[in-house]
């Protein structure tokens, strides 16, 4: 099929049945009659995303759904990040994915309260953050702001074997046996305790409490690696295309691909971004190029927080508003396939990513793939379809078919 592509990714739609919501999981829940659509009269099924022996994290899982083998080309979450924020690296720099978050108690006691330190804003983490480098800067590391608590630091000529754990995997636990181990892990620890010192009465964190917030009284390192060796989609595929999301993650894998980075005013990366906005974006970049992905972070964010509503939420929301839009493109002009999925599971009773597989659904159907009439994008009915795609590598070839 020749004509234009687009991969919409919900970012950790999939999940577990859920007690309260009568043993369903959000995506049976949720009102998506244009999902349903899709799964009814495209090709639904279920796809292993990224190998058993990965971690399911949304970098390895996006690159795989991309083409890449995250096996062959992934180094690092925190280096895809520094591509879209603009932040260059030299080959023996290792940047560090930094999270502004909140920690309870002190000691052996010490807790990951919420490892978003209360969706602390841009303005209020780079204050701690200036704060903090001026602190450290006998440790020759640089911080570079991100977005809300996700931020960036780069230790030239680090270690990049740290072993690390991500902060939204520990919610609620005990914090000691998650601390970085291993070679250069003291650098991490000590910069990770002057920060509590610093935070603890900065008057960001100070106003925040006043103001009923969660402090963000912590940094927290994870993610790290050296700048990856990535052929761009142009090479790989010889598609120009574009990337549409919120966050640092997906724009930095987007850059190494060599897609171009829309812009989208109101995009978030939380549950509220700018749903029609980015479908709007999307559908106007692909006038230009052969090809789009749109990520949307909310459904995930929503199933770290515990969430079951606001996970069904977004996933209607997603549905009206995003695919809405992009179907009646489909219809009028047609030439056009588009894939929808997560790129993981987010089970709300976890709070955490699983590594089990996902449910797709390609509309209009490619070669190799059957139609059911009457299924819905559910992980029931995907189940019941019998497409099984064994790596997700493998979801380019059917999309481009």
């Amino acid at each position: 099929m020749s004509g234009k592509y687009l991969i919409l990714v919900g970012d950790g739609m999939a999940d577990w049945p859920i007690a309260g919501i009568s043993n369903r999981t959000p995506l049976d829940a949720a009102s998506k009659p244009n999902m349903d659509f899709m799964a009814s009269n495209g090709a639904v099924g279920m796809v292993q995303v990224v190998p058993k022996d990965m971690y399911p994290g949304s970098d390895t899982s996006n690159l795989s759904i991309l083409g890449y083998d995250p096996a062959a080309v992934y180094t690092g979450r925190s280096p895809l990040e520094a591509a879209s924020m603009g932040v260059k690296l030299g080959p023996d720099d290792v940047a560090v994915r930094c999270n502004v978050l909140t920690l309870k108690n002190e000691g052996a006691d010490t807790e990951m309260e919420d490892f978003s330190g209360g969706h602390i804003t841009t303005e209020e983490a780079g204050k701690l953050l200036d704060s903090l480098q001026e602190r450290v800067e006998d440790k020759g590391v640089r911080f570079y702001r991100g977005v809300s608590y996700r931020h960036l630091m780069v230790w030239p000529d680090g270690a990049d074997t740290v072993e690390t754990t991500p902060p939204h995997d520990i919610h609620g636990k005990k914090t000691a046996s998650f601390l970085p181990k291993g070679k250069g892990s003291e650098l991490f620890r000590e910069i990770m305790e002057i920060s509590r010192e610093i935070f603890r009465d900065h008057p960001v964190n100070r106003k925040r409490i006043s103001e009923g917030k969660l402090p963000g009284n912590s940094v927290w390192f994870w993610g790290q690696g050296k700048a990856p060796r990535i052929p761009t989609y142009k090479e790989k595929f010889g598609l120009a295309g574009s990337v549409v999301a919120a966050v640092d993650l997906i724009k930095g894998i987007g850059i190494y691909a060599g897609l171009d980075v829309v812009q989208v005013p109101g995009a978030t990366g939380y549950l509220d971004t700018n749903y029609a906005g980015k479908a709007e974006y999307a559908l106007r970049a692909l006038e230009e190029k052969d090809f789009v992905l749109i990520h949307v972070e909310a459904p995930d964010e929503a199933g770290h927080n515990g969430d079951v509503q606001e996970k069904i939420k977004a996933i209607e929301r997603i549905d009206k508003e995003m695919l809405g839009p992009i179907l009646s493109r489909v219809r009028e002009k047609g030439g056009m396939r588009v894939l929808l999925m997560p790129d993981h599971s987010t089970p709300v009773v976890l709070r955490t990513h699983t590594q089990e597989p996902v449910p797709f659904v390609f509309y209009p159907p490619p070669p190799g793939l059957s139609t059911t009439q009457g299924l819905r994008y559910t992980e029931d009915d995907a189940r019941k379809a019998g497409n099984e795609i064994v790596r997700g590598t493998q979801l380019i070839d059917y999309l481009l078919a």
